[in-house]
Order: C-alpha cells, then structure tokens, then sequence
C-alpha cells in the first residue's frame, strides 16, 4: 500500500499531550513533509504527579509542551476536549456517548467538522484507563454507517506505545508498518524532549533509546531500517 501523504487529512486522537508524539510522531514528520494536514484532538490535560526527575507537572506546564511541539510539527490545528483535573485520569468516569459524540461531531476538531482521510488513536488493549476510552469512543465515533451521512475515513489506524506491552493477552504485532527516514526518527525525539515533564531517563518506556529501538524493531520487521507499526482498523483502497 503506497500512500501518497501529500494528499492527506490526518486527524489524531490523543488522551494526553505526549501520546501523539509516541504513537505516531514519525509518521506525522513524513507526513507534514509531503504536504499533509495534521490535526491533533487532545482528550484532557491537568496536573500530573509523576515519577520522573521533574516530579510534579501542571497542566499549564502541560499546555506551553503542546505549543512548543506543535510548532515543532506545523501541526495545522489542536483541541483538547475535557480539560482540568476533573476529567484528567477520570474519562472512564465520563458517560461514554459524551466523548464519542465530542469526536464525532460537538468539538471544533471532530470528525464531521476536519473529515479525515486518515485517523489515528490509541490501542484499546492499553492499561492506561484514558487510552482505553479514547480508544474505544473514537471506534464508536466511527462505526459504519451511510457515507453519504457521515464522514468515513478511508484508513482507521491504532498507534502503539512502548508501554502498551504491559497487558493481559499476548499483543498482537502490528499489520500496517510506515517507513521511516532518519530524520523523521529525529523529529519525533526531538518533540519527545519538548515534552521536558514526560520524558524520563532510560530505562522507562518514555526514554529516547526506546523510542529508537521500537522504531530500529518495526523497521526490521518490514525489511527497512525505521518505522512505526500501526493496526488497521479500517482500510478502504
């Protein structure tokens, strides 16, 4: 499948600053590149205790992140949906047809609004519980229906995280693989350290060696030297 990236809408979908970045920023690179739109949907941002040297973050640290890599992008647009620190780590707290509703039609970066060619969110299979509702409610926002009454997108993907390894069942190999350049590679790392509160020392699933060598594995697997691993969840041709 070749795609021709200069021709494409991308709407992203990301539970929380960083998880675009880590998902599928070398994809985003390639993409802005050739001449694509990129549009970000955040599901919430707020204030953050982590594990890192940083410690505590807020969520207005969190917002000067997302201006910095954005820039860093050229993304054309961003959103977040539910923010502050009653939703931040709570959207399973949130009645389910409220977040699928926001992405399909009642945030200014929804579905009806952008019409994607391409989308992109989270695995389900995610231990975060915001990934598995972000993931979830954009399946429901785009179930099939009349294309002449909904927008669908001809390619649907899910983008992986390091971390996402850590679940129940055996994780299923991605079956869609985008080639990445060295640069390209670059870039994601770059935005990656522009997220200064999330990115941790290595080892840790948000280190730049892992994001490296999860890029170095994927392209192994597809017989090229870097790339990102995606599932297709919808892939009309």
């Amino acid at each position: 499948m070749m795609i021709d990236w200069s021709r494409q809408r991308i709407l992203i979908f990301a539970p929380h600053p960083d998880d675009e970045t880590l998902g599928c920023g070398g994809l985003v690179s390639k993409a802005k590149a050739a001449g694509a739109e990129v549009y970000v949907q955040f599901l919430t941002v707020g204030d953050t205790a982590d594990l890192s040297s940083r410690g505590f973050s807020t969520a207005d640290e969190r917002h000067a992140e997302i201006k910095a890599v954005a820039d860093h992008f050229r993304w054309d647009g961003w959103h977040i949906a539910f923010p502050g620190d009653e939703y931040h780590l709570k959207l399973d707290a949130l009645p389910r047809f409220e977040i699928a509703n926001a992405i399909e039609r009642n945030s200014p970066l929804s579905i009806a609004d952008i019409e994607p060619t391409i989308v992109l969110a989270p695995h389900r299979t995610s231990y975060n519980q915001d990934h598995q509702v972000t993931a979830e409610a954009v399946h429901t926002a785009l179930r099939p229906s009349n294309t002449r009454v909904r927008h669908h997108p001809q390619l649907v993907l899910a983008y992986e995280e390091a971390a996402d390894q850590w679940r129940y069942e055996a994780a299923a190999p991605p079956n869609l693989l985008v080639e990445l350049l060295e640069e390209e590679v670059e870039a994601k790392i770059a935005a990656m350290r522009l997220y200064g509160t999330q990115i941790h020392d290595h080892p840790h699933t948000r280190s730049e060696p892992t994001l490296r060598s999860l890029a170095v594995l994927r392209g192994m697997q597809g017989g090229v030297a870097l790339a990102e691993g995606f599932h297709a969840m919808r892939w009309l041709a």
